[in-house]
């Protein structure tokens, strides 16, 4: 019998490319000051959760995010942070950086959607990379197998070293990566959602099973 895990896994702070609206998967910005201070309030707010493990995305903006969460962890001092390429956001190809409203429309308009809205209003987040890596005229934008097929490594990975031993992992990650772990993991959960900044999302595993006990939640964060 395995013993029960609790997946802490926390979005990056915003960032710059996050503050102008643009799109930002493999492409990298730092941190904003205000963005490090929501970390902070996070990291205030998870300081008493004691891990025994903690992992991020090997980009920039997660691993940022995951020292600054240590730093404010009462339980942080020594633990080491193990950054991982399989748990990177979703790669959207000539799209890296570009507005955010005008790839979704770009997009939407190439997959015979009237707009954005149309777009997101009815397609699932699987649909939504797919019909990403058809519109991307290069054809290096991630489709959704290649990309869970990754983070599922990732994942497993994670599963696989703690299981048998429990407790609260820490994974710092992205808003997309986290949101398809949740839909394929919990299948309850159908509606989509979209992830705060620092928000934490907590999954448990105990005895092959999986459940979301906490969703893009920010009630914790302290300013003080």
């Amino acid at each position: 019998m395995t013993k029960k895990l609790a997946l802490y896994f926390v979005r990056h702070g915003q960032t710059y490319l996050n503050k102008n609206l643009r799109m930002q998967g493999w492409a990298d910005t730092p941190l904003t000051p205000e963005g490090a201070e929501i970390v902070r309030q996070s990291g205030r707010g998870l300081s008493d959760t004691e891990f025994v493990a903690a992992y991020s995305s090997d980009l920039h903006r997660t691993i940022s995010t995951a020292k600054i969460l240590l730093h404010e962890n009462k339980h942080g001092f020594g633990l080491q942070l193990e950054p991982r390429s399989e748990f990177r956001e979703t790669f959207f190809g000539s799209f890296e950086g570009e507005k955010g409203d005008v790839a979704w429309g770009e997009i939407a308009r190439f997959n015979g959607y009237d707009s954005q809205e149309d777009f997101f209003s009815k397609v699932d987040v699987r649909t939504m990379m797919n019909d990403t890596k058809k519109a991307d005229p290069t054809g290096d934008a991630e489709d959704f197998m290649t990309f869970w097929t990754r983070v599922e490594k990732g994942f497993l990975h994670v599963i696989n070293r703690h299981r048998d031993t429990g407790g609260n992992i820490l994974i710092v990650a992205h808003g997309n990566t986290i949101r398809n772990i949740v839909h394929e993991l919990e299948p309850s959960i159908t509606e989509s959602f979209v992830l705060d900044n620092a928000s934490v999302t907590v999954l448990t595993y105990e005895n092959g099973l999986f459940k979301v006990e906490r969703l893009n939640d920010i009630s914790h964060f302290r300013a003080e």
